[in-house]
């Protein structure tokens, strides 16, 4: 099946909370369940506050070094909370793009859950003479 990615001008829509057409709807549910799912999600957050940056510079009269300050004790309260509710904004993204409530978390799971059998496998495959390093 052929998953189609959005451009950069669909990215920064999507970015910003909008949604795609349906011919995206793959690659959303890809972008909401990979293994970089978080890093996607914090770099998402990042590109929603650099407008909000872009007004403080040009807003906040004084030493830019007092605008930069406000951009960064802002920013860090907003990853706090987009870490927060990780969980919560990428079902509401899955949502958008028509997938029942729960599909990323279920993915993430059974994703989780194939590696950690997959782990006890390797292990339980190794002989029985090979002990750690540090068990002495």
């Amino acid at each position: 099946m052929v998953v189609y990615r959005p451009g950069p001008i669909r990215w920064l829509w999507y970015a910003m909370g909008g949604g795609l057409p349906l011919r995206y709807r793959r690659w959303v549910l890809h972008d909401l369940t990979c293994r970089t799912w978080p890093l996607r999600h914090l770099v998402r957050l990042l590109v929603q506050l650099i407008p909000a940056a872009v007004v403080i510079v040009l807003v906040v009269p004084g030493p830019l070094w007092i605008a930069l300050m406000a951009i960064a004790g802002g920013g860090l309260v907003g990853l706090m909370y987009a870490c927060a509710f990780m969980y919560e904004a990428t079902e509401g993204r899955a949502t958008k793009a028509g997938y029942p409530g729960g599909t990323a978390a279920l993915i993430r799971n059974e994703r989780d859950e194939s590696r950690r059998i997959a782990a006890e496998e390797f292990y339980a495959a190794l002989p029985p003479d090979i002990t750690p390093r540090n068990s002495e």
